[in-house]
C-alpha cells in the first residue's frame, strides 16, 4: 500500500471510530430518555423513544456496509483487521442497546408505572448508562486501562440488578394477598422486564469495553 493510500485508509479508519462513537452517543441519548420517561410515567416520550429505534436500526447498517467496505475495498494489516472487526461488533452492541432503550421506552408508553415500583430505574439505569459511556470512550481513545476498569465494574451492577429483582419478588410475596392477582403478577413481571433489559445494557458495555481491549492488545480472553 502507498504512502498516499495508507493515509487514505487511515482517515477511513478515524472517520469509522468517529461514527461508530456518533451512534454510541445517539444510543446514551436514547436510553437516558427512555429511563427518564419510565421513571416520570412519560408516555409520549417512552412512545418517542421507541419510534426513534428505526433511525439507530438504519445508521448500524449503514456502518455495517461500511465495515465490510474496509474488509473488501482496501489491504489492511493485522491490527487495521482487529479494530474494524471489533469496531463491527461493537456496532451489534449499540444497536442492540438501542432496542433495550426502545423496550424501556415501551414500559414507559404503556402508561401504568407501578409496576416498576420497587425499581430504582434512575439508579440502575445511571449506573450502566455511567458503565457504556466509560466503555464508548475507552473505544474512542484505544485506552486498556479504562477498558478494564468497564469489565470489573460489571459486578456492581449485576449486584444492583440482583437486588432489585429480589425486591419486586419479595413485594410480590409479600402484598400480593391485599392486590388483584392477575395485576400484581402483570406489575411484577414488568418490573423483572426492565431489570433484565438494564442489565443487559451493562452486559453490552462489557462487550464494547471487551472488543476494544482485542482490537488495541490483541487480547480475546475477555470477548464474549
Amino acid at each position: 500500500m502507498s504512502a498516499v493510500a495508507r493515509e487514505d485508509f487511515q482517515r477511513s479508519l478515524d472517520d469509522l471510530r468517529g461514527e461508530v462513537v456518533a451512534l454510541g452517543d445517539r444510543v446514551l441519548d436514547q436510553l437516558e430518555a427512555a429511563l427518564r420517561a419510565l421513571a416520570d410515567g412519560d408516555a409520549d416520550r417512552g412512545e418517542r423513544v421507541v419510534a426513534a429505534d428505526d433511525a439507530v436500526n438504519d445508521r448500524y447498517l449503514a456502518l455495517e456496509s461500511d465495515c465490510i467496505d474496509l474488509f473488501a475495498l482496501q489491504q489492511p494489516v493485522a491490527s487495521d483487521l482487529r479494530f474494524v472487526a471489533a469496531s463491527f461488533k461493537v456496532l451489534t452492541d449499540l444497536e442492540r442497546v438501542g432496542d433495550l432503550a426502545a423496550n424501556v421506552g415501551g414500559y414507559a408508553a404503556a402508561g401504568d408505572p407501578d409496576g416498576v415500583t420497587e425499581v430504582d430505574v434512575l439508579g440502575i439505569g445511571s449506573e450502566v448508562h455511567e458503565q457504556l459511556s466509560a466503555a464508548l470512550a475507552a473505544y474512542e481513545e484505544g485506552e486498556p486501562r479504562a477498558c478494564r476498569e468497564v469489565v470489573a465494574g460489571d459486578d456492581r451492577v449485576d449486584a444492583l440488578c440482583a437486588r432489585a429483582s429480589e425486591r419486586v419478588v419479595r413485594a410480590l410475596v409479600e402484598e400480593g394477598d391485599a392486590w388483584d392477582v392477575e395485576r400484581a403478577v402483570d406489575d411484577a413481571s414488568r418490573a423483572l422486564l426492565v431489570v433484565r433489559d438494564l442489565e443487559r445494557v451493562g452486559d453490552h458495555a462489557v462487550n464494547v469495553a471487551a472488543r476494544t481491549l482485542y482490537a488495541v492488545e490483541s487480547d480475546p480472553e475477555l470477548v464474549r
